[in-house]
């Protein structure tokens, strides 16, 4: 069960409404390092986690719900800065209004969907769950794995990448009612990203949680390349030396080293084709 409040989690004020900033920001809607996209993986992580405490499953519920709040704030801020945006394409020789838009630098989704009504603006002036090229958001990129580890993991390159896209949009605007909304949401990307490390260090850090997942007994794996590093050059030459190429494992369980990708099956011999197969007569053995 979830309770709304009219009030916006953070204020929104736009000084300068712009279009095209406007379109920039439906990239932090509905883009894969997007609101829309965090909100629904910390949801289905929530509503699927299996522990015998519900600590986990009730953090992941709080900042789902909270993320709700950032769209909410996103749209009004797409909302604000098409506050001037005209209802027609008016420019001289634009023959098409998509055309136009796309010209003017506008997400089509934000202009008149054609020369022939030059009447309303699709969305109502509105946001929409898409991303800033107008393709809608699909849920392609939300992970819920089941492990409490692996979803952390992926919660920290989602928060990672979508602080890397607020701060582009912070740097692209000069309009102070944007970056005091920007400060806000950078602001609470970086706590995210503390609390799901803050999860991982809780379960043991790298060496209580890796390899993912930590249930399968450790000693059927292949012993000889568990922490080997596959080197793929053609001349044999080693790769450059890194941390992952020598020295202890940050799970404590092996060490590094490196191998020469080489060829360790035979090359593969099918069988011929079935004669109910569709394939051609020389084919069929």
């Amino acid at each position: 069960m979830y309770y709304h409040d009219k009030r916006l989690q953070y204020p929104v004020k736009v000084d300068s409404p712009d279009p095209i900033y406007a379109r920039m920001l439906q990239q932090a809607i509905g883009g894969i390092e997007g609101e829309i996209r965090v909100c629904m993986q910390y949801f289905f992580q929530a509503w699927g986690n299996r522990a015998p405490t519900t600590k986990y499953r009730d953090m992941l519920l709080a900042t789902a719900t909270e993320e709700l709040g950032h769209i909410e704030m996103l749209a009004t801020a797409v909302a604000l800065n098409l506050e001037n945006a005209p209802t027609k394409v008016q420019e001289a020789g634009a023959a098409d209004a998509i055309v136009g838009a796309i010209m003017g630098g506008e997400n089509p989704r934000h202009i008149a969907e054609g020369m022939l009504h030059k009447t309303l603006l699709s969305t109502g002036m509105a946001a929409f769950p898409g991303n800033s090229d107008g393709l809608p958001f699909d849920m392609s990129h939300v992970y819920a794995s089941g492990n409490i580890a692996a979803d952390m993991y992926c919660n920290v390159a989602a928060e990672s990448t979508g602080r890397v896209l607020a701060v582009r949009l912070y740097n692209a605007t000069n309009d102070a009612g944007m970056r005091d909304m920007w400060s806000f949401l950078i602001a609470r990307d970086t706590m995210h990203q503390q609390q799901w490390l803050a999860v991982i260090e809780e379960l043991g850090g790298h060496a209580g949680t890796l390899p993912i997942p930590n249930s399968f007994p450790h000693e059927k794996e292949n012993q000889k390349f568990n922490y080997a590093f596959f080197g793929t050059s053609a001349d044999g030459s080693p790769p450059p030396a890194g941390r992952w190429t020598q020295g202890p494992s940050l799970d404590g369980k092996g060490t590094f080293s490196v191998v020469q990708n080489q060829p360790m099956g035979e090359e593969p011999v099918l069988g011929p084709a079935r004669p109910d197969s569709g394939a051609e007569s020389q084919q069929i053995g």
